[in-house]
């Protein structure tokens, strides 16, 4: 072979080994400090508060629910049978209680995060926690160790009925009244 030849091989494997670190940095930093996440607009009150674009484009969109009538003014919305409490029953935090808010509850390891739980096997933004139709559903939002629903992994937004455990990591939470 020729000296130039080798010299053009020689760069070529330069440039791939570089390439290749760039790619381990990147993925480090994005497993340490998170993507940015991006806020969706404001739905409109009537709009379900649950869109189709907020999942994986992989997943399916659970069914439209039809629109239930909307309550008097002066009464608030009653809600039976609703949960209003995280416990979480196994892992660091056990025996914490915490007050479920109206809007979704992000739980990771950021600090950013309305639940954090810092542990290695649970992601930056791990799971979401949401109201959906009378109901609270648990979205994995892409986890590299899932997130479990009473020992099954969940992929699609799946409804989360009282006193079953959910498994993120090494904690362990239920949702009660």
């Amino acid at each position: 072979m020729s000296q130039l030849t080798l010299l053009l091989l020689r760069f070529g494997l330069l440039f791939i080994l570089w390439v290749f670190v760039f790619a381990v940095v990147y993925a480090l930093r994005t497993d340490l400090f998170g993507q940015r996440v991006r806020k969706l607009p404001a739905q409109p009150s009537n709009a379900a508060p649950f869109v189709a674009s907020a999942m994986a484009p992989s997943a399916a969109p659970l069914a439209a629910a039809p629109a239930a009538r909307p309550a008097p003014a002066s009464s608030p919305p009653v809600r039976t049978g609703l949960a209003t409490r995280l416990v979480i029953t196994a892992g660091p935090k056990e025996g914490l209680e915490l007050t479920l808010p109206d809007e979704p509850l992000t739980i990771g390891r950021s600090s950013e995060s309305g639940l954090v739980i810092r542990d290695d096997y649970t992601s930056t933004h791990h799971a979401r926690l949401m109201r959906w139709d009378d109901q609270w559903v648990v979205q994995d939002l892409d986890s590299t160790n899932g997130t479990f629903l009473d020992g099954v992994r969940v992929t699609l937004p799946t409804p989360v009925p009282l006193n079953t455990p959910v498994r993120i990591g090494t904690t362990s939470f239920e949702l009660r009244r």
